[in-house]
């Protein structure tokens, strides 16, 4: 066959290359899988209307396209094996027609062939088949680019730029690196793009490492952070809270990271544009560590209720109370989320202690029944499955499948190699 021309194909793979800041090679790549699915295509449609697609999902799988970037076209080839007699055309050739050609030809090998149709047959359904391919290969290479360069820099902080704003769309400038060309991402609609954040913990993670020395030197870590940069209400503030501790005594890991004054903090909260911050200590005893995370209210005594199902009951004198729960629960939000802990607040001059017990004892038990429940049920699928495979074995046994009765001829053989060989020794 001879091959098909394309006028112009060194220049369109430059352009699509240079527009679409891909390599050359992966143009090309994806032109050629767009061809091959344009061919299959284009065989497909030969049936309609006569018959039912003969053809399976990878009944073209031994073919390819050839792609001459000089001569500008392109070339489908097919790969056969030699047989003695042809019973798939697309994946045989009869030894007989091949030994034609080359004499020392064998059955079993496998021979490449030019099975390019005419240009005029390439009809209009399969040439839109291809050119959506194209369109749709290329937005996969670009997706993959871009996550291949990005892949190792998820969740440092990066220094971006915004360029312009599209709708409901931001479209900004992101830098991977000193010395490596920007990205554009666009967010958040669809196609290829980068989710980048402000409103992320890591963030401030990351501001406080860079104003806080003993951080980078190891004496203090952060060992946990609860933040709301986008609160559900305008009438909130955003706020975080950071639980510290220090691995040197003689350290305060709290007044490390507010600074004399509160130096290193405010810089902090200059970055975020003002959003309150919390710093508190952590520690390994709960009850400390959720009277701590409620900052800055003052806490007169906290319940572990279900240690189990992390349930505490904090008890705060009634002019704490607002301050405890915070504008919208803001501050019991972030500090359950801090601890782990399920916190509710109570007014400590009218906590019936008795009465609250009995209420946590019915949701105890409650939980309890549902974790019951959830084991039983596990339990009966393990044991399900279990009756399934020791079935199937029983039915393998009196009815084997023809690849159990090779494993089992396998195995015989070899026993038989071992047999032999012990009377030879």
């Amino acid at each position: 066959m001879a091959l098909v021309l394309l006028p112009g194909l060194a220049n369109l793979i430059e352009d699509i290359s240079e527009e679409k800041k891909l390599p050359t090679q992966v143009v090309e790549s994806a032109l050629r899988e767009a061809l091959l699915k344009g061919y299959e295509r284009y065989r497909r449609t030969l049936y309609l209307g006569i018959s039912e697609d003969p053809f399976e999902e990878d009944y073209f799988s031994n073919f390819d396209v050839a792609l001459d970037v000089e001569e500008e076209g392109y070339r489908v080839l097919a790969s056969k094996i030699i047989v003695e007699e042809v019973e798939s055309e697309d994946h045989q050739i009869a030894i007989d027609e091949v030994r034609q050609v080359a004499e020392d030809a064998q059955i079993g090998d496998t021979v490449v062939l030019d099975v390019t149709p005419e240009k005029d047959d390439f009809g209009r359904m399969a040439a839109a088949t291809t050119k959506q391919v194209l369109a749709q290969k290329l937005r996969d290479q670009q997706r993959r680019m871009i996550q291949e360069e990005f892949a190792d820099l998820e969740d440092p902080v990066l220094t971006a730029r915004v360029i312009r704003f599209e709708r409901q769309s931001v479209i900004m400038a992101v830098s991977s690196g000193l010395g490596r060309p920007e990205v554009e991402a666009e967010l958040p609609r669809r196609g290829p793009q980068l989710f980048v954040s402000r409103a992320n913990a890591g963030l401030v993670v990351y501001l406080f490492e860079n104003e806080v020395p003993e951080i980078q030197e190891g004496s203090v870590r952060i060992v946990a952070v609860s933040r709301e940069a986008n609160p559900p209400s305008r009438s909130v503030g955003p706020r975080t809270k950071v639980a510290v501790d220090s691995v040197e005594r003689e350290v305060d890991p709290v007044g490390a990271c507010i600074g004399a004054r509160g130096s290193r903090i405010q810089q902090v909260v200059n970055e975020l544009r003002g959003e309150k911050i919390d710093v508190i200590r952590w520690s390994q005893d709960p009850g400390q560590y959720i009277a701590n995370s409620l900052s800055p209210a003052k806490v007169e005594a906290v319940r572990l209720v279900d240690p189990e199902g992390q349930h505490a009951h904090v008890l705060v004198p009634p002019d704490q109370l607002s301050l405890a729960i915070g504008r919208e629960g803001q501050n019991v939000r972030l500090a359950a989320r801090l601890t782990g802990w399920k916190i509710d607040i109570k007014n400590s001059t009218e906590y019936d202690q008795e009465a609250e017990d009995a209420k946590v004892a019915e949701l105890i038990a409650m939980r309890q029944e549902e974790e019951a429940l959830q084991a039983e049920a596990e339990a009966r699928l393990m044991a399900e499955q279990a009756a399934r495979a020791e079935e199937d074995a029983r039915l393998r046994e009196l009815y084997p499948l023809p690849e159990d009765e090779e494993e089992y001829g396998s195995a015989e053989e070899a026993d038989q190699d071992e047999a032999g060989q012990d009377e030879a020794g």
